[in-house]
């Protein structure tokens, strides 16, 4: 009881990489940018990362409907991805062209099984971006006997010169775990709503708007509580950040199953929480039917190119390197 083991599979014709002890089932896919597929609870049996409607696509299968010029929506099917060296829109930067949401996510990683067995299990991942200086290293770690799993990760400019990024954790839960009646814990103050409607014909929280966290200003007059996650009958989809954090982490709860989703991380890098909320109201391809919570912290609300100019992204010296840790845990009982 209680062992941890390392094992390999494919999911959808993509290999997949699996750790696994009593509490915990995490699916990694190397060659999707070493995305989080799957956290999976063993007790209750509940996946927690969203699942997107539609499924994933095997590889070298043609880009989603309306997933346009941008790889990371190509084959978009839920999950968690490291978004990695910008955020957000298409950007330039040094004369060099970076996709929506960065790189990374849409390469392959090399991986390497470090502990396969008995206390922990532990798989290292890396990636060198095409034309940036930098390594990307993750580490994904299960221990007997604890619902958690440890990332811990590094970045490394291999270069000559001082270089920027942009860093951020795409992590998005979903059904069965998401449903209406859950909660969102933050210890936040501010929260800043886009300027810019993904979908206006459904966006319900007014753009362009900076307040107190967790009263979001609505389209139709009044506010909303962020924190209580309604279904998928609410239509809505919306994009917004928050900031002014006391400390790096969030839960998502659901009373029900008395389960709950806690993230934590260090809020001196990951200073900015997107929530992403497509809660029945993503029309457009390639994301309609989503029903789903981006809980996704971020370096920086900014893409490279905007955050360079606005002094929030971060430099690392040549031949430096950053490390950081998280933990996403899950706990039983309300």
């Amino acid at each position: 009881m209680g062992r941890c083991r390392v094992a390999a599979g494919t999911v959808s014709g993509w290999q997949s990489v699996v750790l696994k002890n009593d509490e915990l089932r995490v699916v990694v896919l190397p060659d999707k940018g070493a995305e989080i597929h799957q956290i999976v609870d063993l007790r209750s049996g509940t996946p927690i990362l969203f699942e997107a409607p539609w499924g994933l696509r095997p590889p070298g299968a043609p880009p989603l409907p309306g997933s346009g010029s941008d790889p990371f929506m190509w084959n978009y099917a839920g999950g968690w991805q490291e978004l990695f060296p910008s955020v957000n829109d298409e950007c330039t930067y040094r004369g060099r062209r970076i996709p929506f949401h960065g790189e990374v996510a849409s390469l392959p990683w090399e991986h390497e099984v470090l502990h396969g067995g008995g206390g922990e299990a532990r798989v290292r991942f890396s990636n060198r971006a095409t034309g940036s200086p930098f390594l990307l290293e993750r580490v994904l770690r299960l221990v007997e006997g604890e619902a958690t799993l440890f990332v811990e990760e590094e970045v490394r400019n291999e270069s000559a010169e001082d270089a920027h990024f942009v860093w951020g954790q795409h992590c998005v839960v979903g059904p069965p775990f998401l449903e209406p009646g859950c909660r969102l814990e933050i210890p936040a103050h501010t929260i800043v709503t886009s300027t810019v409607l993904f979908e206006p014909e459904t966006a319900r929280l007014e753009p362009g708007r900076r307040e107190p966290w967790p009263l979001a200003p609505l389209r139709a007059g009044g506010t909303v509580d962020l924190r209580d996650i309604p279904g998928p009958e609410t239509g809505s989809h919306d994009d917004l950040y928050v900031t002014d954090l006391d400390a790096g982490w969030l839960e998502v709860s659901n009373p029900r199953l008395e389960l709950t989703f806690r993230l934590e991380w260090e809020h001196g890098l990951f200073g900015w929480i997107v929530l992403w909320q497509p809660y029945g109201g993503a029309v457009a391809q390639p994301l309609s039917g989503s029903y789903a919570l981006g809980i996704e912290p971020w370096s920086s609300m900014l893409d490279l190119e905007r955050a360079v100019a606005a002094g929030t992204a971060v430099e690392l010296a040549a031949g430096a390197s950053l490390t950081t840790s998280l933990h996403a845990q899950l706990r039983h009982g309300s």
